[in-house]
């Protein structure tokens, strides 16, 4: 495993400013989002011209480009939405060819219409998973014709609120390129008591799948910390990634640019084992 960062953690709009950061601060990866550019996450239209260099950038750093970040809300309940949705996913699959990001993460959404990471009763429903389905049977065809691999995060607020609600997708969609993000505290949730319990499952289940793993910590309030001062057992969690054989990188987020150099400390002593 590798520590990563998610590079919208750093105030910049260039991607040489946030790669040469992500490297002093001790990072291996970055999840890249197009907001890093001075674009929009998801853009109506590509602006193929500010891509020039990423991937360059990246390189000279000598960081891996883990994933570019593509979400929007899958299951919002305005059909004009989630095409608008998906015309813009278009285009960040396009840009992630260009810079050379091999996977696009995705949000498998919320009936909620204002907070694509919100819990909704409806969540839950037949007809917000059928919508979500259609939304990613259209992204993974077009993985597909881009050659990347997609990534969906079990997340409490979400139709793939779970493990096991991952498990079912993935029986869905069978050998298609989609794969598992995995979050600890996005699993966990308030339920710290029962996070070993919590993470095990998940990883019976899902680590034959896992495509990206992060390090989101927080304490029992649910208030986002630096890696390693919340109460989310990173140290288990870690452990129950390598024992299924996951390599890839250790994505930390959430936390305020300042803590970033503590925060990659912390990940990459995590990751050889030394905490």
């Amino acid at each position: 495993m590798k520590p990563g960062i998610f590079g919208r953690t750093y105030p910049f709009q260039t991607s040489g400013e946030i790669f040469a950061a992500a490297k002093r601060d001790g990072f291996a990866a970055v999840q890249f989002n197009l907001s890093g550019l001075g674009l929009p996450s998801l853009p109506a239209e590509l602006n193929e011209a500010a891509l020039s260099g990423v991937a360059e950038a990246a390189s000279a750093a000598e960081l891996e480009l883990a994933a570019l970040s593509g979400t929007y809300n899958m299951a919002h309940p305005d059909r004009d939405a989630r095409q608008a949705g998906r015309r813009g996913l278009a285009n960040v699959m396009r840009a992630a060819t260009l810079i050379g990001a091999p996977l696009v993460t995705l949000c498998t959404g919320s009936r909620d219409a204002k907070d694509m990471w919100k819990a909704h009763p409806d969540n839950g429903s037949d007809a917000a998973w059928c919508d979500m389905r259609e939304e990613l049977d259209a992204a993974l065809d077009l993985a597909g014709r881009y050659g990347l691999k997609l990534g969906i995060e079990p997340e409490p607020g979400n139709v793939v609120r779970d493990a096991r609600a991952a498990r079912r997708l993935l029986g869905e969609v069978g050998t298609a390129p989609l794969g598992i993000v995995l979050d600890a505290a996005n699993l966990v949730g308030t339920d710290l008591p029962r996070q070993s319990e919590i993470m095990r499952e998940a990883i019976d289940l899902l680590g034959n799948a896992l495509v990206l793993a992060h390090a989101k910590d927080m304490d029992a309030h649910e208030h986002v910390t630096c890696p390693g001062d919340g109460a989310v057992d990173l140290v288990g969690f870690t452990a129950l990634l390598r024992q299924a054989g996951y390599d890839g990188a250790l994505v930390g987020h959430g936390f305020d640019a300042a803590d970033s150099a503590r925060a990659g400390r912390y990940l990459a002593a995590l990751v050889e084992g030394g905490v």
